[in-house]
């Protein structure tokens, strides 16, 4: 049996053998087997099972066993609301003050006000106050995303002492691989590894075996850009700053790998012209709910290019071939357009594209629409002639396609840059709008040049 089957069948065991101590109510076989296992895999098989059984899991595990698993959940809001409704709210709020205070504010950020007000009202006064404080930061900022339950120690004090404070507040430390220095006024001073800290002379003073070269990140700057910094860097953990410069907490790793996956899921959301790509939804009536806005928007630009070759009726009527070739004109343009706006989101959603290369990134795609087109161009017209036997109307497609190539490679490129100056998502202009966009244009660009050449055609 190959071993990936194997490890999913020994998956499965698990799976049965927690259900069956569950069904059987023997809670010290449940607990035996089900916190041995690693806290994602608890979470997999908490959202695998139903309600009955959730509720007899929070009979046979506390709050803090609780919370661990709960970090590892990765639901919306209507799942969370139903999950922490199953629960007492003594016990809901008990576990939320026991996750890491990021955590439980990506918890509460799913909730309604009047029930994020009750669970801080039930928790204890130091978590709700933690946790009030993260809340109050704008949603995808670094604010939103940075934890308080770091280890920071001051730079005039012993190698020896420092290591004392660090044994201290580890357990309730999300990260310990850095360690972050502040002056007296808590400003921001510098780091230190913890391998540094540990082969460090003890009586050595921190100032002098930190690094003063610190990459930090203000509490308002947007999570894509904190990101990146933590991409560019291969940083553990990266620590954010106020305006002057005091430490207010840390970003770790796995909130940034959260960050990438849910900026990717949006992006490709709106460039696939769906509201959430990342959420399956079993119910139709739920989907269609999501894609409809979208979809009716689009029905309209639809009607909109419907009315645009109505105009152009009367050249239809005395060479109608032309329709013939208004799917493979429109078509060609769409697809160049959708290609050049992929290149344009990337990089600005990679950060690759700076000021100075932006211009470069138009006068390429233009470019590139050139020779796409010309040789597109070529292939038709030769192609329209060996099949209709007729060189102007081979001509005329192959020119419509041509300049429609190039300006459907220009609105792809352009049209995101022109977002991102305005402070818009570029992926807004998704490859729907774009292609629609682009099919309005070719199409004037096609009957325009028919209408002009009539005389050619009839």
């Amino acid at each position: 049996m190959p071993a990936e089957n194997q490890e999913k069948r020994e998956v499965q065991l698990d799976g049965d053998y927690l259900t069956s101590a569950l069904q059987n109510e023997e809670m010290e076989k449940f607990r035996e087997e089900f916190i041995a296992l690693h806290s994602y895999d608890r979470a997999q098989y908490f959202e695998k099972i139903d309600d009955s059984l959730r509720l007899k899991m929070y009979q046979y595990l506390s709050p803090v066993e609780m919370a661990e698993l709960f970090e590892s959940l990765d639901k919306d809001e209507t799942e969370y609301q139903d999950i922490l409704a199953e629960m007492t709210p003594s016990y809901a709020a008990d576990m939320l003050s026991n996750m890491y205070a990021d955590d439980a504010v990506d918890v509460l950020n799913e909730l309604d006000k009047d029930q994020v007000a009750s669970y801080l009202t039930i928790m204890d006064d130091d978590s709700a106050k933690e946790i009030k404080e993260l809340l109050h930061y704008e949603e995808y900022t670094a604010g939103s995303i940075m934890t308080t339950e770091f280890v920071a120690i001051e730079a005039n004090q012993t190698v020896r002492s420092a290591m004392t404070i660090l044994k201290k507040e580890a357990p309730n430390a999300e990260t310990i691989y850095y360690i972050f220095v502040v002056d007296e006024e808590k400003r921001l001073a510098g780091v230190i590894s913890l391998r540094d800290l540990i082969v460090s002379d003890d009586e050595s003073m921190i100032a002098d075996v930190m690094s003063d070269r610190v990459v930090s990140v203000s509490v308002g700057e947007d999570q894509e850009a904190v990101a990146r910094t933590m991409r560019d860097y291969d940083f553990l953990a990266l620590p954010v700053v106020d305006f002057q410069h005091h430490l207010l907490g840390i970003i770790t790793v796995d909130d940034i790998i959260d960050v990438i996956d849910e900026e990717a899921s949006d992006d490709y959301s709106k460039l696939a012209g769906i509201s959430d790509v990342d959420t399956v939804d079993r119910n139709p009536f739920t989907a269609a709910k999501k894609r409809l806005p979208w979809l009716i928007a689009l029905l309209f630009l639809g009607m909109f290019t419907a009315s645009l070759i109505g105009r152009f009726e009367e050249t239809l009527d005395k060479v109608a071939i032309l329709a013939v070739f208004i799917p493979l004109i429109a078509g060609m343009a769409g697809n160049t357009g959708t290609q050049a706006l992929a290149v344009a989101v990337r990089g600005i959603a990679t950060g690759d594209l700076e000021e100075e290369s932006k211009w470069k990134l138009v006068i390429r795609e233009a470019g590139t629409g050139l020779i796409t087109g010309t040789v597109c161009g070529i292939v038709v017209m030769i192609t329209v002639y060996v099949w209709k036997g007729q060189l102007f109307l081979g001509f005329l497609v192959g020119v419509s396609i041509l300049v429609s190539l190039i300006v459907a490679t220009l609105a792809g490129s352009l049209v995101p840059l022109l977002m991102h100056k305005l402070k818009v998502d570029p992926a807004v202009a998704s490859g729907p709008f774009i292609t629609t966009i682009n099919d309005i244009i070719s199409i004037m660009i096609y009957f325009g040049m028919a209408t002009l050449f009539m005389n050619y055609l009839v």
